[in-house]
């Protein structure tokens, strides 16, 4: 099933004909602003008239903060000092998105577009390498439809994860998705970059689990896989977000969940053997029965001596079966974790998405409707594969590091199982077989001050400095769902395929230079464009003029 929200073009309104006319008439006025000639175009190239107060939001508007605050994560991407969109469009329908992209052509801005607003350096919704921009926010557009005996969703790009994960619920209490574990993020760009989850070792990705997809492309058509092509298909899936179109629904794969699902959470501070359980971690993390998760969240904690720091690592599961058999698994292939019966909680699989989501016990499932991130703070973040472990004595210099840091957090999650059976090239996420686990780092602070984030990010580039040694080299792989403007960008929309080899190669591997292939071919004008998109070959040399991309 397919979700459809066109208005067909009978029952347009005298009232849309009317406004037309009228604006038309006044494009002729010098004076317009980008916000006037963009709603004009709007209503110009959409099949139902666009209020001006319902979809569009100014920097005159007092509402302006809160939309353009209401998904983002990243507070030190909402800093004054940043730039500020010209406008926040918010499309009700899809012909809306169509006419979004036709219209920044037409008057010639740039456009980024967000579906959720957790991206970490908060590229849909700021830009440093085009001004002015205008952000289309995907957030009317989140249709969900679940078909149960298809075992497949159509979900529009702006639900969150939460929402699907619930509307799968609804429907039946023994199947589900294998994508992310914080349910605030909005799935269209989410699915872009992989999205990984506590199934993944069973499933894969959610990216390995779409079944097609509906894209406005740089022309503004609406294309399903069948019309794209299986090139885009492969491209978007995987391969990045806002490099290709504005993506408007995935059509999912449903997974079978067991009716009981357990899950734990054991911590383990230096002084209860942490390093030596951590490193015994990192041998069978990737070895491990395909439907058990473990991740380790590492952070700095009180010592038992008074005002002493120490470092704890908490081992933070979920299994897809019962409690006893978890057991029988723990003690034959991590006995060192020492886990018991009452360390598990038995539950049903939606529970288990909340508890691994961080909400309280007993918060009802609909809470997951309300799409609210837990989680802003000002902070920077990093990532790495590894394919080694790190040795006991690499252990000890890490946490010599974390214990320097002010609010140092890592996250730790194993591969294998399925993530280990799937092709490098299947998709265009390459971290595949070989790796035991992927690092997370994160350094969070609580204001705006800039000597206080100059510290934090000082701090979090020593860390990544240091774990070189022990991370995946030729190249140092990194996900791209994690972005990372250190690694490199885009220069004035100018770059060359050599200067972004540089942060693309740690993205996508070899998967890279078909990726570019593909942009070169659907999007050679870089309409879609933002610090780390995709280049295509033909703005090697000199960047195209606005007027001439059509």
């Amino acid at each position: 099933m397919e979700p459809s929200n066109l208005v067909p073009f009978s029952s347009f309104t005298v009232s849309f004909y009317l406004s037309i006319a009228l604006l038309s008439l006044s494009s002729v006025a010098v004076s317009q602003t980008v916000q006037e000639n963009f709603f004009q175009c709007i209503n110009q190239n959409s099949e139902l008239y666009v209020p001006f107060s319902s979809a569009f939001v100014s920097p005159n508007n007092d509402s302006f903060s809160s939309v353009l605050q209401s998904t983002a994560q990243n507070l030190r991407c909402l800093e004054p000092s940043v730039a500020k969109p010209q406008l926040i469009f918010t499309p009700l329908i899809e012909s809306h998105v169509q006419a979004a992209v036709i219209c920044a052509k037409e008057v010639g801005i740039q456009i980024r577009m967000r579906s959720g607003g957790h991206d970490y350096e908060g590229l849909s919704y700021i830009s440093d390498l085009d001004s002015p921009f205008i952000i289309v926010d995907l957030g009317k557009l989140r249709a969900i439809s679940v078909d149960i005996d298809d075992n497949s969703a159509w979900v529009q790009a702006g639900a969150t994860i939460g929402e699907v994960y619930y509307r799968i619920f609804q429907k039946s209490k023994t199947h589900g998705f294998p994508a992310g574990l914080c349910t605030s993020l909005g799935i269209g760009g989410h699915i872009t970059g992989g999205a990984y989850g506590t199934m993944m070792r069973k499933f894969g990705l959610g990216a390995d689990n779409v079944l097609d997809a509906r894209i406005v492309d740089a022309q503004g058509r609406i294309l399903d896989r069948q019309s794209m092509g299986e090139d885009l298909f492969w491209a978007i899936r995987g391969g990045g977000g806002a490099s290709f179109g504005i993506i408007l629904s995935w059509k999912i794969k449903l997974v079978p969940v067991p009716s009981i699902v357990t899950v734990f959470t054991v911590p383990k501070t230096l002084e209860q053997g942490a390093t030596k359980i951590l490193y015994k971690w990192q041998q069978v993390a990737d070895k491990l029965d395909e439907d058990l998760f473990i991740r380790v969240i590492i952070q700095n904690a009180d010592a038992a001596q008074k005002g002493e720091k120490t470092v704890q690592t908490a081992y933070n599961a979920q299994f897809l079966g019962s409690a006893s058999r978890l057991l029988e698994v723990m003690n034959q292939s991590f006995p060192e974790l020492g886990l018991t019966q009452k360390d598990c909680t038995e539950m049903s699989w939606i529970q288990s998405v909340m508890y691994i989501a961080g909400y309280p016990s007993n918060t009802p499932p609909e809470v997951l409707l309300e799409g609210k991130s837990l989680f802003k703070n000002y902070f920077k973040a990093k990532s790495d594969f590894v394919r080694e472990p790190i040795p006991e004595d690499g252990l000890e210099g890490l946490w010599k590091r974390l214990m320097e840091g002010d609010s140092p957090l890592m996250i730790w999650n194993p591969y294998g199982g399925m993530m280990s059976k799937i092709s490098e090239s299947e998709i265009p996420f390459p971290h595949r077989k070989g790796v035991i686990f992927k690092i997370q780092y994160v350094t969070l602070w609580q204001d705006a001050d800039k000597d206080t984030a100059a510290k934090h990010i000082d701090w979090i580039r020593k860390l990544y400095n240091y774990m070189a040694t022990y991370a995946s080299t030729f190249p140092r792989e990194a996900y791209v769902n994690y972005r990372d403007l250190d690694l490199g960008v885009n220069k004035d929309g100018n770059t060359s395929f050599i200067q972004a080899s540089v942060w693309g190669s740690k993205y996508f591997k070899n998967n890279f230079n078909r990726l570019v292939r593909i942009k070169n071919k659907v999007d050679p004008g870089n309409i879609f464009r933002h610090e780390q998109s995709i280049p295509p070959l033909a703005l090697t040399g000199k960047r195209r003029g606005k007027r001439m991309i059509h």
